[in-house]
């Protein structure tokens, strides 16, 4: 397996990823722009690995104007329903389909692990006008929650994980070295009925990698437990948003 396969995975489950993946809220745009150093309204943006458009239809709403870049068939379509006025391009961080200086603000939410930084680094740089920014987030659960603690321990064990505690800030110590990254933190909850919350982990590359059989008992085994936790049917997730921006 390699990370362009199970990337690309993704393709597989992109109805699944529209209905019940978690966008990320408004504050982290306002991050956006207190650190890139102006507004989004305007702007021409870039949204890189833009899957089925969660993070392009923020920045549409936001006064932006967007071109969403989307290595997946399947996942650009589902954009394409859901943001028919937005230009879409097939393509990948490493290998921008974008002119040289041509973009205000890339972002890439989600993303930019599945790229290879010698390549997506220099491409960013290329495509960012001068004083341009580059702005990489990521949504993950928020592990000071002890509910969703036990999850991933239980998530840890099934996929041979290292048996430690999530860090927060483990998505920081993976940058780019050379650019001068500004970082930030956002927390955030979303209510969601059990069976959206079950259906959105499947939608993870690590259970679209390991099968229907396998994965199914794992979400069978998870519903008997969070129906203990939350015996309404409506699960609160919490989560951080780990946003990074460096200008150029």
């Amino acid at each position: 397996m390699t990370i362009t396969s199970q990337a690309r995975s993704f393709d597989r489950a992109a109805a699944d990823h529209a209905r019940n993946r978690p966008s990320c809220p408004p504050a982290v745009l306002d991050a956006v722009e207190e650190l890139s150093g102006r507004p989004l309204r305007g702007a021409r943006v870039a949204d890189i690995g833009a899957g089925t458009g969660l993070a392009t239809a923020l920045l549409q709403a936001r006064g932006a104007h967007v071109v969403a870049v989307e290595p997946g068939p399947a996942m650009a379509s589902q954009l394409r329903l859901r943001l028919p006025a937005i230009p879409l391009v097939l393509g990948d961080g490493n290998s921008l389909p974008l002119a040289s200086g041509s973009v205000d603000v890339l972002t890439y939410a989600q993303a930019w692990h599945w790229t290879d930084p010698r390549s997506s680094v220099p491409e960013a740089l290329r495509v960012l006008r001068h004083g341009g920014a580059l702005a990489l987030w990521w949504n993950d659960s928020d592990s000071t929650v002890s509910w969703i603690a036990e999850q991933d321990a239980r998530l840890g064990r099934l996929f041979g994980g290292d048996g430690g505690a999530p860090d927060p800030t483990a998505r920081f110590r993976g940058l780019p070295p050379g650019l001068d990254f500004t970082t930030r933190q956002v927390s955030w909850t979303r209510s969601v009925p059990l069976g959206t919350h079950l259906a959105n982990l499947a939608t993870y590359s690590d259970f679209l990698m390991l099968g229907k059989k396998a994965t199914d008992a794992f979400l069978d085994a998870e519903r008997d437990l969070l129906s203990e936790v939350f015996p309404d049917g409506t699960v609160e997730e919490r989560y951080v948003v780990g946003l990074a921006v460096a200008r150029r």
